[in-house]
């Protein structure tokens, strides 16, 4: 059985990172009633949804009506979001039951061009919903995933945290998170490449893509995972197919079976950076 669903609500950014790829793929905002026939299709085989693939989540006009859709599901939403939005739009995660979990990308204030005083009202803005968010048992993750990036602030960063936890010493860098207060996490991570298929290809092995995880594209494509930010592997439509029909397709058999054997059948897989972590 799978544990959770990445759906790609909108795959409009209000940013454009460094680390992230986006997509050539058009503009897309994921309706209400749209997103309502992805939750009754993904309700039998998960219990957590995240909206997460591209896009930043929070720019969804709907986003209050989508989570209740969620509750009324009873399925546990966790979100993935730059965090420039969090000060304009956090009191509509904080009032939904169905808030689990809140990933911020800290590695964002890297689109603040340098600027000291935009990082700061930046990180206070994050800081501030995570403090109150973790108050209310909603677990926060501040992630840094981009260690040893050229372009990584995280000095100025991590000199945030240890102030407004008071903190001395830190835990070195390393691909674990680690516990700031309750229900608050940084998270560091290295970079990595995403998928691509115009790139070399990698020593992956297994990846958990169909095992406890697949994702679903603004225009309700289904893709093995979170990071086929272009649709290549699509799978089939959740708008138009039964989620049981689609997995059972020859096509998400073979990437099953594949990795089962460590020998991922699709060459996007074969040239995804972040799965080789799960090589052992």
């Amino acid at each position: 059985m799978l544990k959770k669903a990445y759906v790609e609500i909108t795959n409009v950014c209000n940013l454009r990172c460094a680390f992230c790829p986006g997509t050539r793929r058009a503009p897309r905002t994921m309706s209400a009633d749209e997103f309502a026939r992805v939750l009754d299709a993904l309700r039998p085989h998960v219990k957590y949804v995240y909206l997460h693939i591209m896009g930043e989540p929070l720019l969804h006009p709907e986003l209050e009506a989508l989570l209740a859709l969620a509750a009324a599901r009873e399925l546990r939403v966790c979100v993935t979001t730059n965090g420039t939005l969090l000060g304009a739009r956090g009191d509509i995660l904080l009032a939904s039951p169905a808030l689990h979990k809140v990933s911020v990308s800290l590695h964002s204030v890297e689109e603040n061009g340098g600027d000291p005083a935009e990082a700061r009202e930046y990180l206070e803005a994050v800081w501030g919903f995570a403090v109150r968010a973790a108050a209310r048992g909603v677990v926060v993750a501040l992630r840094l995933w981009n260690e040893g990036a050229a372009d990584a602030h995280n000095g100025a960063i991590l000199d945030f945290l240890r102030e407004k936890t008071g903190a001395r010493d830190w835990p070195e860098p390393r691909a674990h998170s680690f516990r700031l207060a309750e229900n608050l996490y940084l998270e560091r991570e290295s970079a990595f490449d995403w998928p691509d298929l115009d790139a070399d290809e990698t020593p992956t092995e297994f990846c958990q893509a169909l095992r406890t995880q697949l994702g679903v594209l603004a225009d309700g494509t289904v893709v093995p995972c979170c990071l086929d930010h272009e649709g290549d592997l699509a799978l089939g439509s959740l708008f138009t197919q039964d989620l049981g029909n689609i997995l059972n397709s020859p096509r998400a058999r073979a990437i099953f079976e594949g990795f089962s054997r460590r020998q991922p059948a699709e060459a996007l897989c074969r040239r995804c950076g972040y799965a080789t972590r799960f090589n052992k």
